[in-house]
């Protein structure tokens, strides 16, 4: 087990002496590749492995040449920037550290979902409104890791194909994709359990003063085999929000499986909140859960009515904003199904938290695109937009006592746990 207090970088409570400042774009993590690849020229090798369906080219990163192989990949969600940045400071790190390399490659894809990056517009967002200012999430068809859940084989993205084809590839014992979340708490899904990791990922979390988020939705109903770290279930288990149709199941994360591997995902937050790791049990979940359900079809009912006042000024436009605030508004009618009509997957006072800041999230995240899209057009809808995504995200931020994580802070605790769980899966693998 890695012990980080008095590392090279560090101070005695394991916080970085060396912190970001922001997000880094994909031009700049590709550059930063190239340096290290010219660094060591024996050592690391950068290579286009796909183009995006915009053309834009997908690289891999690769550090060692061992056949046991670590898969490292980033920016497969638009709006989860900080992946970039701790896949930069792993592949570093890495090098760097030659007990790391010991027997094991590693290898980084440097961006899943480049064109998605250049539409998520906030390297720096100061607040919850300046990050949804410019927001965007694409549609679940087009999400390179979900898209395997919501298509037929011959339709998938070229983005899907390539990072499918990079773990065909390198068969690797672990994948590790760096994923976040805007507001709340940091969690762990895995495919297979990886025994042992629970305790150093919350000791990691409490050294940096990030909330472990214990009732995640987005595991709604998984076991945990500690707090915060959830294991993907079986087929044979029905999903927490049947309505939804990107069952993790179907996705990419399972690909790994073939070669006997498997996917740890691996969050963690911008801005935290403390309320989302509280275990005490709610008083009345199901009767939360409800009135949850009724606010959400009423902001989505905000937002549709804006939609379709504009429409028709909008000269059939299907631009991907606007498709994804549109499939975003599609999704909520059946969620809200789910939530009044199934009984809560989780009945901790967390797990509402997590329902309510997803409830949040979703006709925000609409309202944030269709804004772009009428500032765009100069639309007359668009001041009214405006005050709805200013008014939804102080209220999200308020409600949940919202506070900054630093750059670094998230940074290295995603390190963190990429480097744990490498440790713990190798030492489970070799048994």
């Amino acid at each position: 087990m890695r012990d980080w207090e008095g590392e090279a970088g560090w101070d005695q409570t394991g916080v970085s002496l060396l912190p970001e400042l922001r997000y880094p774009s994909v031009p700049e993590l590709v550059a930063s590749a190239q340096a290290l690849a010219a660094q060591e020229p024996g050592l690391c090798t950068l290579r286009q492995v796909g183009l995006s369906r915009a053309g834009r080219p997908l690289h891999l990163l690769s550090v060692g040449h061992a056949r046991r192989a670590v898969l490292v990949v980033a920016g497969a969600h638009a709006n989860e920037p900080a992946g970039g940045s701790t896949l930069r400071a792993l592949a570093r790190r890495v090098l760097a550290e030659r007990e790391l390399r010991a027997g094991v490659s590693w290898h980084f894809l440097l961006c899943a979902d480049p064109d998605g990056a250049a539409l998520h517009v906030t390297p720096a967002p100061r607040s919850l409104l300046d990050y949804h200012l410019g927001f965007y999430r694409p549609t679940g068809a087009e999400q390179p890791e979900w898209s395997p859940s919501v298509l037929p084989p011959d339709r998938l993205p070229p983005e899907t194909r390539t990072l499918t084809g990079v773990i065909d590839e390198l068969r690797p014992y672990l994948q590790v994709t760096l994923h976040g979340t805007d507001l709340g708490g940091s969690w762990v899904q895995l495919t297979k359990d990886v025994p042992g990791l629970a305790e150093p990922f919350a000791k990691s979390a409490a050294q940096l003063h990030i909330p472990v988020e214990t009732g995640a939705s987005d595991a709604a109903g998984w076991p945990a085999s500690g707090p915060g770290v959830h294991v993907m279930p079986g087929p044979e288990t029905g999903a927490a929000y049947p309505s939804m149709p990107d069952d993790a199941r179907n996705s990419t994360w399972y690909h790994a499986h073939r070669y006997g591997g498997l996917t740890a995902v691996v969050e963690v937050p911008m801005w935290a909140s403390d309320l989302v790791d509280d275990p005490a049990p709610h008083p009345a979940p199901a009767a939360a859960i409800r009135r949850l359900a009724q606010r959400l079809l009423r902001d989505a009912r905000e937002v549709e009515w804006v939609l379709a006042e504009a429409l028709p000024r909008l000269d059939g436009a299907d631009g991907p904003l606007l498709r994804a605030a549109r499939w975003a508004l599609e999704l909520i009618p059946g969620l809200a199904e789910d939530w009044i009509h199934t009984p809560p997957a989780g009945t901790t006072m967390a797990y509402v938290g997590s329902v309510d800041a997803f409830g949040r999230r979703l006709p925000l995240r609409a309202a944030a695109m269709l804004l772009r899209v009428l500032r765009e057009s100069d639309d007359r809808a668009a001041p009214r937009l405006e005050r709805l995504v200013a008014a939804w995200s102080e209220a999200f931020g308020e409600r949940f006592r919202a506070r900054w994580v630093p750059l670094d802070h998230q940074v290295e605790h995603q390190s963190r746990t990429v480097l744990l769980a490498a440790q713990q899966a190798r030492e489970q693998a070799e048994g």
